[in-house]
């Protein structure tokens, strides 16, 4: 049984327009909830958080609906995705065209890109890496990607650049993987 969500979009008309009308922003929530399990909600969720060891140090990430944890691109923008062909295989855009959220107080986005409706958190782009399981966080600094967390810095140029949520900074990029792409 389908669930009927309400989107409260927080971006005017005339800022989508100035950003090239290829963003809708909007902050998910879910209705009836009380008619569903929390783990069927949390299971639902596009976006939601978990603990997860990251280098060594629990942190609260960012995961897809099925666990997986989500990473950003730093050499992506607000509007452009430039992970494609190859790199794209190994790390999987995260799409839906009504993303819903359980767990972050930050905006989801809807950008549509070369991966269709993809979906940003504070303006990055999101990704899961082909190497990862549920729970398992291995692809965090690996050729410029990086894990998300709910305190994710809003990227300069997205409608959420000016969000009052906890902003963390990117970490220093790492040299080499071994993947070679």
């Amino acid at each position: 049984m389908r669930h009927p969500r309400i989107i409260i979009a927080s971006l005017s008309l005339a800022a989508a327009a100035a950003l090239g009308g290829g963003i809708t922003a909007a902050t998910a929530t879910t209705s009836h909830a009380s008619s569903m399990s929390p783990a069927a909600r949390s299971a639902a969720a596009t976006v939601r958080t978990v603990q997860a060891t990251v280098a060594g140090k629990t942190e609260t990430v960012l995961v897809n609906g099925t666990g997986l944890p989500l990473y950003y691109y730093l050499n992506d923008t607000a509007t452009k995705s430039t992970v494609t062909g190859g790199l794209a295989s190994l790390w999987p855009p995260l799409t839906s065209a009504s993303p819903t959220a359980i767990g972050i107080t930050g905006q989801l986005a809807v950008v549509k890109d070369v991966h269709g409706d993809q979906v940003a958190y504070h303006g990055h782009l999101l990704y899961t890496f082909a190497d990862d399981h549920a729970g398992q966080v291995t692809g965090q600094g690996v050729e410029d990607f990086f894990v998300a967390t709910p305190g994710l810095t809003p990227i300069s140029g997205s409608s959420t650049a000016g969000s009052s949520t906890t902003a963390g900074t990117a970490p220093a990029a790492p040299t080499g993987s071994g993947y070679g792409y």
